[in-house]
This record gives structure tokens, sequence and C-alpha cells, in this order.
């Protein structure tokens, strides 16, 4: 996944699918938790609620000098429209994670894709406005760019009070998806015998 140093994540959506608490949720974790330099940049398009969003991380073992994800390891998208900006730009051995109901993905081949009806089980939870947050606990499991514990302990600093229970909730419901998903894949991936 490119210099194990420096790993470049966009988040893409559109207004009001949580695309930037999700990535202050991954850049608080890598930051405060993991011990990590993290940058955060964020865009909008000219509405907010229902046009593109896109928020891009930079995470580093050492000072982040440089803070624009040029060619993102890991391009998290939630929306087909966001994709098809962001995807041309995913490095050639990066990861997507994609809400699969909404993200039809070209895989390269030395990318890795992994997709999950974030708004299906945050719907089965009777909060379609968790659905950021099971794709946090989604890509959690998927990268593992940071610990479970670390993550469930961001999601808890960041999201309002009062809603703590539900939204680990769905963290945990996107993490256990994730965790069956790349455990299935390494059992296809294994030499038979």
């Amino acid at each position: 996944m490119g210099d194990e140093a420096r790993t470049e994540i966009c988040i893409t959506g559109f207004g009001g699918q949580g695309v930037v608490l999700a990535a202050h949720i991954i850049g608080h974790a890598c930051a405060l938790i993991a011990d990590k330099e993290a940058t955060m940049m964020q865009s909008f398009g000219p509405e907010a609620r229902g046009s593109a969003c896109t928020a891009t991380l930079v995470v580093s073992a050492a000072e982040v000098l440089y803070p624009y994800a040029d060619h993102p390891n890991i391009l998290v998208a939630m929306s087909s429209d966001g994709y098809d900006k962001h995807a041309p730009d995913l490095a050639a051995d990066g990861i997507v994670v994609y809400e699969e109901d909404l993200v039809t993905p070209q895989i390269g081949p030395a990318q890795q894709g992994y997709g999950i009806g974030s708004t299906r089980i945050a719907e089965e939870l009777g909060r379609r406005i968790v659905q950021n947050i099971v794709m946090v606990g989604f890509f959690t499991a998927v990268t593992a760019l940071v610990s479970e514990e670390g993550m469930r302990e961001a999601v808890a600093a960041s999201v309002p009070a009062g809603t703590e229970e539900v939204n680990l909730e769905a963290f945990d419901r996107g993490f256990e998806y994730g965790r069956e998903l790349t455990a299935s894949h390494r059992d296809v991936a294994a030499p038979a015998g």
C-alpha cells in the first residue's frame, strides 16, 4: 500500500452522509490514540445536503509536511458520484471501501475492494443517520489502520452526547461485518491442503 510511513485517505459521499465526521473520527483515532501525525481537509459542493462532499486525511508516523492526498491509498466511497470523481486518483495498489448499494467500483488488478450495505445496516438499527459510523467500523476492520478499541474510543469522544450507545452499536455492526468479510477473503486466498 505504498509508503508505510504515510497513508493517504479520501472519504467521499454526499452532504448529509456524515463524511466529515467519519474523517474526523479516523483522524482523532490516528492522532490521539495511535500516536500518529494526521491532517484533514474537506470540501463541499455548492449546496450542503445532497451535494458532493469529500474529506481527506494524511496519516503518518512522521510530521506531515504535505497535507494533500493526491494519490490516496484508501478510498472510502459512500456515493457513486464521489467514487467516479476520486477513483482515478487511487493508488495502483490501493483499497476501495464502499457502500455496496450505491457504488459499483472497478477494482484494479493490484487493488482490493470491500463493500458493505452501511445504509441498510443503519436502517436496521433504526437510525439511518449512523450509516457513516457503520462505515467507520467496517473501515477499521478491513484496513487495520487503527485498533478496534482505539477507534471505538474515538467514536465515543466524537459523537453528540447522548448518542454514544447507538453510534457504538453501529460501529460494532460495521466492524463485525468487515471482520467476517476479511476472514472469508483470507480463506479463499489460502492454498488448499
